[in-house]
């Protein structure tokens, strides 16, 4: 389930529940309710795993990564039409 992986995530990170709850600006017991109920969104990914210090991916077949970036999430919510980058390794 998404949770555990967010779980995991976190604990790579060095980061607590807690951290990601004063991210978000919620009590504890809020982000537990998050974390059991399973709830997030591609938006909550995306900050997710920059508050981690890593990124969320498509993986293609072919190995191409095309990647969901915090300016997403900022585009879509001033209207501007949204574009995700490729790796720029390949």
């Amino acid at each position: 389930m998404v949770n555990d992986k967010v779980r995991a995530i976190l604990a790579l990170a060095g980061k607590r529940n807690i951290d990601l709850a004063e991210l978000y600006g919620v009590s504890k017991q809020s982000m537990n309710n998050k974390m059991t109920n399973n709830r997030f969104s591609a938006d909550d990914l995306i900050r997710i795993a920059e508050f981690a210090g890593c990124r969320v991916a498509f993986v293609l077949p072919d190995g191409q990564h095309i990647f969901l970036e915090p300016e997403d999430i900022r585009r879509e919510q001033d209207g501007s039409p949204t574009k995700s980058k490729k790796d720029p390794d390949e």
